[in-house]
């Protein structure tokens, strides 16, 4: 029986800079840097420590990949991402430098605002209110 997402995999330029994107600027908690020889790393980053689902970044190494970083989905939110606390982590994140399209608002769901990456991947960052 399957039980949930383990992993979900996103195209980068370079493993060092989505590690300290996601790490320093987005507040994401490093749970792996694997290196396996030959360039090969599994790097794993997630919201936190306690996160089911980790975002595994997958480098870039032909022109077919290098095409689709920071567009894997066009412009559409690839991610949610779940906070108890969605303006709290709007101005931490904004601080550090991350680009936000827009700030937290309310919509029927909870709260919510879309912000990039490194590359121009977008996410989201909801506060969920139940529904």
């Amino acid at each position: 029986m399957m039980k949930h997402i383990g992993h979900i995999t996103l195209l980068v330029r370079d493993y060092d800079e989505a590690i300290a994107f996601y790490t320093e600027k987005a507040g994401f908690a490093l749970l792996a840097d694997n290196a396996f020889g030959g360039g090969m790393r599994w790097v794993a980053v997630a919201p936190s420590k306690e996160s089911q689902t980790g975002i595994v970044f997958v480098k870039a190494d032909t022109t077919e990949k290098e095409s689709r970083v920071g567009s894997q989905v066009a412009d559409h939110v690839s991610l949610v991402i779940e906070t108890d606390d969605c303006r709290r982590d709007y101005e931490q994140m904004r601080a550090k430098g991350v680009i936000f399209h827009g700030e937290p608002s309310e919509v029927p769901w909870g709260i919510e605002v879309v912000f990039e990456d490194l590359y121009g991947n977008r996410l989201d960052l909801l506060q969920h209110n139940g529904v």
